[in-house]
Order: C-alpha cells, then structure tokens, then sequence
C-alpha cells in the first residue's frame, strides 16, 4: 500500500480505509492482549514439546515464534517501530475522520438544539428520504473511530507535531474516554499508557502535561456528557419508535436515522458499561458516582430492541421501498455519472456497468415471491473499484469524482437494506459483550425491577441475551457452547424474576382482597349488630356510646385522586411488569425458545397452591383449621384478582384454575404435597369424628349437622356444628369438588372396613355362641343363658356405633355435593337421576352393573340402597371361602341384634327430642345396620333378595331381644328402655329393604308410640 501511494479517505474510499485501521487496531489489540499474559513462555514451550512428542519433531515455526514473543516484551515499542514507515498512510486515513469524528461527538445540548433523529422536526418533508454526503460514516461506531484514532496516533506520534486537525482529533477522543476495549472486556487505561510511551520520549513533555489534563477532563466530564446524551437518546428514540409502530412505511424513507440512533444507543451503553465495570484512575479529581449509575438504562435498552423488532417486522416493508429506491433512481444517475465522467477505463467502465445492470433487473415481483436477494457481489465489486482508484497511478481517481463516492455509498447501504437488513442491525446495536458484564447486567437488571416506572423495561433483558451468539467466531468453535449456556442461563434467570415479582405482586393483592373479602363474612356483622343494640337501648343515658366500626368498602371512598393507596401502587406495578411479560410471545436464545408468559403461569400455579393449602390453617397439634365456607371465600378472592390478570397479559387464567383445583382434588400434588383434600379429610377423620366418640358431640338428624353436647361451645377447640353444618359441607364440596369427596368417602369407608374386620373377629371368638343365639331366638331362657356367655359386647356396640357415625358423615356429605352439582351442572345431574331411576335390577343386568351404575350416582352424590364405596372396601376382605364369609355376616347381624338391649343400661343412651338422636349416638346404629348389611350381602350373597330375608332375621331377632326388657325390674336396666325401643324404628325408616308392616308384625306399634310419648315427656322435664 506504501509503494502504491494509496490514498485513503473515510468519506470516499470508505470500505478501503474502513478495513485497513479495522486491521492496524486488530494487530495492536492483539499484540497488547498477548503482552498480558504472564505465561506466555511457558505456554509456548510446553506447546513445542507436546509437537515434538505427537509429531517426532518440533514445529518449524517455533523459533519465529519465540523470537516474535521476545520482541514485544514492550508492545508499543516495537509496534511504533513497525510503523514507522506505514505513519504518511496511517496519517492520511486518520485525518480523513476530521471532516466525522468531531460533529458525531457533539454534546446532548446540540443534538436537542438540530433536533437530532427527529421525524416530525420538519414535517413537509417527513416522506423525504434521509440523505448524507457521508452515509456509511452516520452509523459508524465512536468507539471504533475512537480506537483508531488514539492507536493510530500513538504508533505514529510524529503527526502530532505536524497537524493541528491531528492534534484536535486526538485531544478529543482522550477527554472522552478514560478506557478503551480491547477484546470483550478487555479494557486498556488509556491515558495511563499515553503517558507511560511519551515519557520516554526525548521533548514529548508537553504532550505529557496534555495527556494528564485530557485525564482530568475525561475522569470529572465525561460522565455527565454521557449521561445527558443517553437522556436525550431515550426521549429520541421513544419518538423514533412510536412514529414508526403507527406508521411503517416511513421505515423505508428514513431507515438511515433508525440505524443511527440504534449506533449512538449502542455506543452509549458499552461507553457506560467499561467505565462502570472499571474504576477511574486516582487523579486530582475525582468523578461523581452517580454519572456512572443509569438507573434508567433499561429504557434506553428497551428503545434499541423495539427499533430492531421493527426492523424485523416490517423487513418486506423496507425491501419493496429500496429495491423500487435502486431500480428507479439509483441506476438512472449512476447510469448519467458514468457517462459524464471525462476518464472511464475499460475495467471500471465493465464494473460500473454490472452495477446498473444489476439494479436495472430489480422488481417488486420478486420481493412479493419472497426471493432471497443477495448483493454481496455488487458490494465486493465496489470495494475493489475503490482499490482500482485510490493508487496514485490510476487514470480514474476516486478522491477527483467525489459524486461518484458519494452515490457508490449511498448505493451500498441502499443494498443493505434489502438482503442484509440483520447484519446491519447486528453491527449498529449489537449489545453481546453484556456477555461479559455479568454483574452489571444483572444489576442493572435488579435496580430495573425496583423501580416501578422501568419494570415494564424488564424484558429487554432477556431479549438481550440473544445477542451473545453474535460474539462468538467460526474461527474458535469452542467457546460456542459456554457462551451459549451462559444467554440460555441468563435469559431463564431473568425471565424468572420476572415472573417470581410479578407473583410477588399477584400475592400481595390477593391477600389484601382476602382481607376484604373477610370482612364481608357473616360473623363480623355480629360486632356492628351488638353496637347498634348498646346505641337503642343507652341513646337517653349519657353513657358515652361504642364508637361504630367502619364498614367494609370505606377504603374505596377518596377524597382527592392524588391520594394513592398501597393497592394503586401494587395495581401500577403489576401493569407495568404484565405489560413487559407480555411484550412478546417467545424469545429466540441459541435455537432455544422461551415463553415469558408460561414462566408467570408456572408461578401462579406454584403459588396459587400454596396459597390455597397455607389459607386452610391446619394446626395438627391443636386440632384448629379453617372453616370451609371461610376458606371458599378467600378461594373466591383469590381467584377473582387471578382473572383481573387477563385483563394485563395474555394468559389462560382457567388453565391454572384447572391445574391447580384439579389437584387439590387428589390426596397429593404434583410435587408430592398435601392438598387441602388430604387436610380436610385428615381433619374430618382424625379430629372431629375421633371427638364424637368422646360423648361430647352427637349427630343430629333434624339439624342435619353434629353439635356439641353438654359443654359450652365456647369452652370446646371445636364447634362441631360450624364444621358439619350443610352450608360448610356444601363449601367443602365446591372447595374438594366430585374427585376430592370421593376420596373422603373411600378414607371413611377404610375406617370402617378397619371397624368391621375388629368386628369380623369377635364374631369368630363367639361364632358357637352365636349360632346357638340364631336358631334359638324363639327359647327365651336358653337365649338368656347363651346371651351370658357371649363376650365384648359392649366392644361390638361401640364398633357398630362408630360406623354409624362415620356413615352418618358421609349421608351430610354426599347431600352436599348433590346440592352442589344440581346447581354447578343441573342438566347433566337430572341425566344420572334419571339412568339411576331406570335402570333395571333384571337377570340379565347382573349385581356388576347395578354396582356400576350405583358408583356413578354415588360419584354424584346421589343416595344408594346399596353402598358401592363400602363394597368396594369391603370386598378386599373377602376371603378364598365365600361360606365362611356368608356366615361371619349372618353371625354379625346376630351379635348386634341380640347386644341391643344393653344400649339400655347406658344413661348416655336417652333420646333427645330437640336433636331428635340419642346422646351416645346410638341412633346412627339403623344407618350402620343397613348399610353394613346391604354391602356384606351384596358381596357374599345373591343380591337384593338375600339382603332382605338376612335384615328379616335381624329385626326378628332385635325385636324379640327388646320385648324382654319389658320383664326386666331392674331400674337401671329401664332407665332408658323407651329410648333404645325407638331404634326399630329408625332402623326400619332407615332400610330400602324392610317395611313398616314386617315391624309391626314383630314389635306392637303401640309401644313404639308410647316410647315415642315417654321420652318427649322425659325431655321436655329436663
């Protein structure tokens, strides 16, 4: 290039001189880069021995090598040596960025001042398509300029003295920086290392002295000159964005300022990302920390990103507009120039000529067809024309036809815009060394979250993390996949506290709305009922009166819009933050694509269910949980903020609904937690119906619920009636819906298989006993005599009882959820009736389909004359024996038939009229008898005939058991006699298969009624 006298100029021969200081920076980034590394020696010999071991000899260049290490102990020094005979070139091309440089580094001020990337600056021309004399050098990187010139300066010193344009430029490009990349996140301290090659240089004093102020300079002025160039970029390119996204046809006309303003942009974050990485020097002056803290950087970010989306979106856009633009001006006036030029040698006459051919073969037809244009060619083809022309021996001298530069130029980037319109955005705003920059990125990233007026910002974050692939090299595959693993880790990071404040958000919203929406439930009306009773009854004392609590809604009255309350603030944040989830639908990382909107959705759902199994309280060491119908209202609260969500970001808020329910419905979730399914059913099981046995809770058919007994219900951990009421079990069936009560029904039905095999066996401990008792009922003495020797009957009671309790809770239960159904879906439940109603108990439909039918009405909450549930538990007993099972049950039935009597020694066992049920729960024996009865027989037997012939036994061998109490005159065997007559009675009421008519024609119906008089009697004295 010397010896051809190659004249380089930026804004003529700009892809010439482009490459060749591209190249010099290159070179000397790399010789300073290998200067740092300590071991380099080392490293190289264990190189050459570990060739001579593999190949058997060393590597012939490894003296060169080595000699090449050992000259640039000194890098600069030998480097200004190399080019010393290269300064006149490296000069030239150099001064040729004075007309560039100083007008691209002008302060925010000015740029305001020319309304700098504005479109609407001059409306009458806003369809005009943005010209330049210099078109490639608007977008040009500072920083590039800025490396070139203080490298090439430094190696070529002597043009400091020579040139004041020289001396401008490198003053200039020292105060505005006080590092300077190298590689990535190399950074080299550039005044530091001006001052260190100067000093050794005889009479360079003076340029000390201005390297040192330049210093002080950039160290107390540079940050604040940035930080008003990156406010003003963000309100620039906020304009930019929001003209474009209403109107994209203007991409085409004024696409040379979107390429500018990404280019400042860009400049700008790497400019604020070296310095706040690396600390400035210690000078006289020291610099304001907070020049170097953007906590607005993120819009900026933003902008960049939603410029290049643009971009992308509208591609076709830009491509009709340019390939029109080149067809239909473009190649008409170089057409004309070419053939005005005075000289046009036959090589470059042929080169032009391609050019306007090519350009003339452009048509919109093909960028409808969606062909893929390719002028790589064209534009390589002009590079070399501009080596043809820029050598002092040319007949056609570039630098003499500036027009022709200037349209060649303009040509280009024309070109860019349509076959390399993302390698154009990739060089102009290309943000991969955040790679690098970990920690700031991620701090940056956390200050972002913090601030509520840049959260919606977030996602350009992650968008970023896309970027990072773009550092990586062909030349050196192996770091492709650290790097790649490092976007994905830091997009999934980011994406992640995303959605994790969001949830944070979303949580605290529901709470306060559950904090609301408990103030509506029906027992705080008792405190403002009590008040409004002390105001009537002491309004004529003067007593000073209860001050009246605020009633709920009083938060939602305001008496200025300025008043902003935590719940404004929270809604304000979680748009803002929705609206960056919500930005786009994926994200492209390294062929990997990330949706943020199923990020947020994984964490409503994680946090939906802890919230649901947090809201229900269980206690297990004091027994205390939520009532059903409290926690399906903040349920109800929850979810109703949940919807609002929708209203902010594209979600399907039903899909978690049904993930999360559907879950709670199962004993276990999909992390192996228990769910309030499991919670309830525990509770239900293990503390209130464990406390029924105790004697203080009873069942009350009338009421419909258990209630408490014999003790204050304030004094008891447990009301039983604000638990098993029908309006909590109707809230524990919409909470638990069909699937979580049909587990609660199969974990009641397990207690009583447990219940019925004790059962099983003391019926074999007494099987000869029994048997006599069965064929002799019709002997008095002789059932006397047996009854005697029969043991634990007072266990077989207890057992019995207890199942019928359990039952009971399961009638309440199931009556429930048929409420809960009829109303949820009425039309598909009148389907199961009906099919329930009218399916045939015929020969052909064997016991199999009626149990089948009766578990779909069972799973509907429909009662069954045979219990399936309870067949199904029972039926895991069964034996290899069916006799032998057939016989234990018929012996069963005996046993609790002939234990009737007892029940009267017990004083618990008087009937309350109120309550309408024993006090000791007898009375839930009739369902325990019928229910055991009609499964044991369904499984051991034949059906509805063998249930009915063995319950005909049963209430023969009861009421023949019972009338033996008439002739006991033992008074506390007659205490209450009246009160367990009553329980044929409720035993027949109870049974599908018995009749009043069969009773009666056992037991006298008038001593039922009579019993029925004696014990309303007897309650009403007490």
């Amino acid at each position: 290039m010397d010896a051809c006298n190659v004249h380089f100029d930026i804004t003529t021969n700009y892809d010439l001189t482009k490459g060749y200081l591209d190249l010099i920076i290159s070179y000397v980034s790399l010789m300073l880069l290998l200067a740092r590394i300590d071991d380099r020696k080392a490293v190289l010999g264990l190189y050459n021995y570990a060739h001579d071991l593999t190949h058997g000899k060393v590597d012939q260049n490894f003296a060169r090598l080595g000699q090449m290490i050992l000259d640039y102990e000194q890098p600069l020094k030998k480097l200004q040596e190399e080019f010393t005979p290269h300064s006149k070139l490296v000069a030239c091309a150099l001064l040729s960025l004075h007309q560039v440089y100083p007008r691209r580094n002008l302060p925010a001020e000015q740029w305001r001042q020319a309304q700098m990337l504005s479109l609407v600056s001059a409306p009458g021309q806003m369809l005009n398509p943005a010209q330049s004399e210099t078109m490639p050098c608007e977008y040009l990187s500072v920083e590039t300029m800025e490396k070139w010139i203080i490298f090439g300066f430094l190696l070529c010193h002597g043009q400091l003295t020579q040139s004041d344009s020289a001396v401008q430029l490198w003053r200039l490009a020292l105060s505005g920086n006080y590092v300077i990349t190298l590689f990535r996140d190399e950074v080299l301290y550039i005044h530091k290392t001006v001052e260190g090659v100067f000093e050794g240089i005889k009479g360079y004093s003076k340029r000390v002295t201005e390297t040192k102020e330049c210093a002080n300079y950039a160290v107390v002025n540079a940050g604040p000159f940035h930080r008003e160039r990156r406010a003003f970029l963000r309100t620039a390119l906020k304009e930019l964005v929001m003209i474009l996204a209403d109107q994209p046809g203007l991409l085409g006309p004024k696409a040379l300022f979107v390429f500018m303003g990404l280019s400042f942009a860009r400049d700008e974050v790497l400019w604020l990302l070296r310095h706040s990485e690396n600390p400035a020097p210690k000078l006289n002056k020291r610099p304001n920390p907070v020049d170097y803290e953007d906590r607005q950087l993120p819009e900026l970010l933003y902008y960049m990103e939603e410029l290049r989306g643009l971009l992308r979106k509208y591609n076709q856009v830009m491509q009709r507009y340019y390939v029109q633009y080149l067809n239909g001006f473009d190649s008409i006036v170089l057409n004309n120039l070419v053939q005005n030029l005075s000289v046009c040698p036959e090589d470059e006459s042929i080169i032009m000529s391609s050019f306007v051919n090519t350009m003339n073969g452009l048509s919109v037809k093909q960028v409808e067809e969606g062909e893929i244009f390719d002028f790589r060619g064209m534009r390589l083809d002009w590079f070399r024309l501009q080596a043809y022309t820029s050598v002092s021996r040319a007949q056609l001298v570039l630098r003499e036809n500036p027009d022709l530069a200037r349209l060649m130029n303009t040509i280009t980037f024309h070109t860019y815009m349509v076959d390399s319109l993302d390698e154009m955005a990739k060089e102009t705003s290309d943000l991969s060394n955040f790679c690098f920059y970990g920690r700031l990125f991620e701090q940056y990233f956390q200050w972002c979250l913090e601030t509520p007026s840049q959260m919606r910002y977030s996602i350009s974050f992650p968008l970023i993390c896309s970027h990072f692939m773009n550092c990586t090299h062909e030349i050196c595959p192996e770091e492709r996949h650290h790097i790649g693993d490092r976007s994905l880790s830091q997009a999934n990071f980011f994406l992640d506290e995303m959605a994790k404040e969001a949830k944070n958000i979303i949580t605290s919203i529901c709470d306060e709305q559950c904090k609301l929406g408990d103030q509506l439930l029906p027992k705080n009306a008792a405190k403002t009922i009590s008040i409004a009773i002390e105001r009537k009854r002491n309004q004529n004392k003067a007593k000073k009166l209860p001050q009246e609590p605020d009633k709920p809604g009083r938060e939602s009255m305001r008496r200025s819009r300025t008043d902003v309350t935590s719940m404004d603030k929270l809604y304000l944040m979680l748009t803002e933050l929705c609206s960056a989830i919500n930005y786009t639908p994926s994200i492209q990382v390294w062929e990997h694509t990330f949706a943020p909107r199923e990020y947020l959705t994984q964490h409503l759902e994680s946090r939906f269910t802890k919230a649901l199994v947090g809201m229900v309280m269980y206690n297990p060491d004091s027994g205390e949980i939520a009532k059903p119908s409290e926690l399906l209202n903040s349920v109800e609260a929850y979810m109703g903020v949940l919807q609002t969500i929708e209203n902010y970001v594209h979600l399907d808020i039903t899909r978690v609904f049904n993930n999360v329910l559907l879950q709670q419905t199962q004993p276990q979730d999909s992390h192996g937690d228990k769910t309030i399914t499991a919670l309830y059913t525990n509770w239900y099981l293990e503390v209130l119906l464990r406390r029924v046995s105790t004697g203080q809770i009873m069942f009350s058919p009338n009421r419909h619920a258990f209630v408490n007994v014999g003790v204050d219900p304030n004094q008891v951990a447990v009301n039983a009636e604000e638990f098993s009421d029908i309006s909590e079990l109707r809230s524990l069936a919409e909470l638990l819906g069909p699937y979580g009560m049909k587990f609660l029904n199969e974990s009641l039905m397990w207690h009583i298989s447990s219940q019925v095999a004790e059962l099983k066996k003391l019926v074999t401990q007494n099987k000869d006993v029994l048997t006599t008792l069965r064929t002799h009922f019709d002997k008095p003495a002789l059932m006397a005599e047996h009854f005697n020797r029969l043991r634990d009957v007072d266990n077989v009671l207890k057992r019995v009882t207890i199942v019928g309790v359990i039952l009971s809770f399961k009638t309440l239960a199931q009556e429930a959820l048929n409420d809960v159904l009829k109303k949820r879906i009425p039309f598909l439940m009148s389907s199961i009736i009906d099919f329930q109603k009218h399916f045939p108990e015929t020969p052909e439909n064997n016991m199999v389909r009626v149990e089948i039918v009766n578990e779909m009405a069972s799973a509907a909450g429909l009662p069954c004359d045979v219990d399936p549930a309870l067949c199904a538990a029972l039926r895991v007993q069964k034996s290899e024996n069916p006799d032998d099972d057939y016989k234990i049950a018929c012996l069963l039935m005996v046993f609790i038939a002939v234990s009737l009597p007892m029940l009267s020694l017990d004083s618990q066992s008087s009937f309350r009229a109120d309550l309408e049920g024993h006090t000791n729960n007898i009375h839930c024996l009739a369902k325990a008898v019928n229910s055991i009865a009609a499964a044991m027989f369904t499984i051991y037997g034949k059906g509805r005939v063998t249930i009915e012939e063995r319950l005909k036994e049963f209430l023969a061998l009861a009421s023949s058991s019972l009338l033996k109490l008439g002739q006991e005159t033992d008074k506390l065997a007659l205490r209450s006699r009246e009160s367990v007559y009553l329980l044929l009675d409720q035993i027949v009421r109870e049974s599908p298969f018995l009749t009043m008519d069969l009773l009666e024609s056992c037991f006298p119906y008038a001593l039922l009624r009579n019993s029925y008089h004696a014990v309303l009697r007897q309650d009403n004295r007490m």
